[in-house]
């Protein structure tokens, strides 16, 4: 199995992409769009959403309820990534050694966690009651 994406740009910094039937737009520079770090964190942040909400079931959390995840990327002065800042809050009532648990288990799950090099995963907070 593979994914596939078609990205394309008729001039400048920004591109439309075509992800099946779906198409988003990414602008290098932010002035159009998200720009392509943004839209980095973005994915991370969305893929760790059904990795925390599958670890919190399999860690004895079984509805985490609302779940907002903050992600604060700080640039180098190259303006690459240098960390990555996940700030979560969920509705569950979550206590400091589970939320422990969901993290780890967490970050074995998320496919976008995997796939980044290992000095840009997500430093991660978990804040439970949150809402």
């Amino acid at each position: 199995m593979s994914k596939t994406v078609t990205t394309t740009s008729e001039e400048g910094f920004s591109a439309t992409n075509e992800i099946r039937d779906f198409e988003t737009t990414i602008d290098s520079t932010g002035e159009d769009a998200p720009d392509t770090l943004e839209s980095l964190l973005a994915a991370y942040g969305s893929c760790y959403v059904p990795a925390l909400r599958v670890a919190g079931q399999q860690r004895g959390v079984d509805d985490m309820g609302r779940v907002e995840i903050q992600t604060n990327g700080e640039l180098n002065d190259d303006d690459k990534l240098e960390s990555i800042q996940f700030d979560i809050r969920v509705e569950a009532t979550v206590d400091d050694d589970t939320a422990e648990d969901v993290l780890d288990r967490a970050d074995q799950l998320c496919k976008v966690h995997d796939a980044l090099k290992s000095d840009l995963h997500a430093d991660r907070s978990l804040e439970g009651d949150a809402f």
